[in-house]
Order: structure tokens, then C-alpha cells, then sequence
């Protein structure tokens, strides 16, 4: 038997002898409050049992590793670059380069240049704009746009008419010595362009057969500016 046991059973029987005699039988303050904390200790302990335990957050990201965090990081940025890069060229202008004399002296063989696109997104082609399209081997041709869509071509006795009116240039200087297609009249469809080099007698251009006129939808560009030679940077008219 526990001593708490023990003390209980002689306060109980304290009290029956109490009752029993009638006297004034008291029972200690001191006991009472040894039961009380008697029976605090249990609740107590019991209260402490219910105590929240830590429980480990299963939803923490956890850190990234510094390398890995750093190649993350490039790839975005690659990524990203990649992206501009492709929508630059495809939408806004592109780069190429010049091979051949055939729009000398404007433009020297081996010269880079800059085609820009976003002149043609606001108006059509003009007339005695350097223009960009491919040929039938996927490869490109630079122009000048000399015949507008609708127009009547014709080259006779070495000069250019359109709608049987000489043509005022300042490009083609020399008398043109084979007028190709051209020597008799060819009326442009409503999307074409009669195209010439300003070499006159050194380019293949739409007197040639397999040249022709260019349709709009062929026309990738406009030559806008020369960045070599350095003697000759600067845009092209």
C-alpha cells in the first residue's frame, strides 16, 4: 500500500470517529493540502501528455544546391536569348551577305548588310528599294525594285520604260546591252515587281527567265543598312 493510500484511509477514519463521538475532531491543514497536490500530480501529468509534439513540415521546398542553382539559371537566360533571337530575325531584320557584282556601285561584293522587315509590315515594297528574295536554290538575290504591280515594262535601245515613258534614275548609268525579257512589253501582275541589279550589264535579274518578276510574297526584306566595308557603313538608297 502507498503512503497516499495510507494517509486517506486515516483521514477516513478520522472523520467516522468524528461523527461517531461528536467531538471536535479536525484534520490537519497540512494533510488536506498534501491530497490536493495529490491529486493535481495525475492532471498534471496528464495535461503534459497532450503537449503538441513537433511535427516535421513534409512541405518545405527544400534549399537548392548553389551549382545547380547557377546552371539553372543559364539555361533561362539561354533560353531566353535563343528566343529574342529567333523572333528578331524572323519579325524585325537579319543579316546577310553580298555576293557578286551585280549592284555595284551601290553595293560592293562581300559587303554585310542588314535587312530590316518591319518597313513592309506598315506599307508595301516601293519603287528603287534594295530588296531581298531567294532564288530557286535557296539562296538570295538583292535588287532594286525598277516595275511596280500593274505596271507595263519595256527595255528598248538600252533605256528602261514603264507605261511607255523613259525611266529618270540615277542607279543604272550605262545603256543596257540585253534587255532579255524585257524587250518586248511585259505588263506586271497585281503582286509582282520587275526587278534589275544597278550593274546593268552584269546582273541576272527579271530579264532573265528564271528570275522573272518577284511576287510580294517573295520579297523577305529590305537592305537598309551596309556595316562593312567600313568606308562604305551607312544605310542604302
Amino acid at each position: 500500500m502507498s503512503a497516499s493510500n495510507e494517509l486517506e484511509d486515516s483521514l477516513l477514519a478520522c472523520r467516522e470517529i468524528q461523527l461517531q463521538i461528536g467531538s471536535d475532531v479536525t484534520i490537519p491543514d497540512e494533510e488536506e493540502n498534501l491530497l490536493e497536490t495529490q491529486d493535481e500530480i495525475p492532471a498534471k501529468e496528464e495535461e503534459d501528455s497532450r503537449e503538441e509534439k513537433p511535427v516535421a513540415d513534409n512541405n518545405k521546398v527544400p534549399e537548392q544546391h548553389p551549382v545547380l542553382k547557377f546552371v539553372l539559371s543559364l539555361l533561362v537566360c539561354l533560353f531566353t536569348a535563343l528566343l529574342l533571337a529567333l523572333l528578331i530575325t524572323t519579325y524585325v531584320a537579319h543579316h546577310t551577305s553580298v555576293e557578286g557584282s551585280s549592284m555595284e556601285p551601290t553595293i560592293e561584293d562581300g559587303s554585310q548588310l542588314v535587312v530590316e522587315q518591319i518597313s513592309y509590315y506598315l506599307h508595301e515594297p516601293e519603287r528603287f528599294d534594295v530588296i531581298v528574295f531567294p532564288n530557286n536554290q535557296g539562296a538570295n538575290y538583292i535588287k532594286r525594285i525598277i516595275g511596280m504591280p500593274g505596271e507595263t515594262i519595256q527595255i528598248k535601245d538600252g533605256y528602261i520604260y514603264i507605261n511607255d515613258k523613259q525611266l529618270e534614275e540615277d542607279y543604272g548609268k550605262e545603256i543596257i546591252e540585253d534587255a532579255g525579257l524585257a524587250v518586248d512589253k511585259i505588263t506586271l501582275k497585281g503582286n509582282e515587281y520587275f526587278v534589275l541589279g544597278d550593274n546593268r550589264n552584269g546582273s541576272i535579274d527579271s530579264r532573265r527567265t528564271d528570275i522573272g518578276a518577284v511576287k510580294r510574297e517573295q520579297i523577305k526584306g529590305k537592305a537598309w543598312l551596309c556595316f562593312y566595308p567600313f568606308a562604305k557603313f551607312g544605310t542604302i538608297k
